[in-house]
């Protein structure tokens, strides 16, 4: 089996912290935790990142990296369902891949101890959808329950494969942001 490269050991390393510090709070996780989680020593993981403070860093970029990727994505869209689906699709997409990155995502919308940080995607979540949480707090809801749906089934679907498609999946977190699905014809 070849050894992994230095790209598939930090995608590991900021995949499990992010999941960590979505379920128990940056203040809560500590480097031994991440470490324990990826099988690697205390000393190695602060070898690549020096402090949690940059770990966390790391993964509040790698964030930030994959929702720019959805915005660039829906960017010529008009906000409305077409724009909402193609993001929830793309949304769905990295949740599948990325299921702590969006865990972690989400917890800072609903507002964890890492809220401040992940302000910034946030931001960017609420631009995708149009959803502005002062004037509609409502739709911005609408926007955390979608996401919320995406996370959720994306950790459930990695551990334990379900009978659902990912379409199944989209279809769920579209009628969260209070969507008719057209009827087929």
């Amino acid at each position: 089996m070849p050894r992994p490269t230095k790209q598939q050991i930090d995608d590991e390393i900021l995949e499990t912290a992010a999941t960590l510090f979505a379920r128990h709070g940056f203040k809560e996780t500590s480097i031994q935790r991440i470490a324990d989680a990826v099988g690697y020593s205390k000393t190695g993981l602060l070898h690549r990142y020096p402090t949690k403070e940059s770990l966390e860093q790391a993964v509040v970029e790698r964030g930030l990296r994959g929702i720019r990727e959805v915005a660039d994505e829906v960017a010529a869209l008009p906000h409305g369902p077409a724009r909402d689906r193609a993001a929830i699709t793309s949304i769905a997409r990295l949740a599948i891949d990325c299921p702590g990155i969006v865990s972690l995502l989400l917890a800072g919308l609903a507002g964890s101890d890492m809220a401040a940080a992940l302000e910034s995607i946030g931001a960017v979540v609420f631009e995708i959808f149009g959803a502005d949480p002062e004037t509609d707090p409502i739709r911005a809801v609408r926007v955390i329950g979608a996401l919320g749906a995406l996370a959720v089934a994306g950790v459930a679907l990695r551990e334990k494969p379900l009978a659902i498609s990912v379409g199944d999946l989209i279809d769920v977190s579209y009628d969260a942001l209070g969507h008719e699905r057209p009827t087929p014809q």
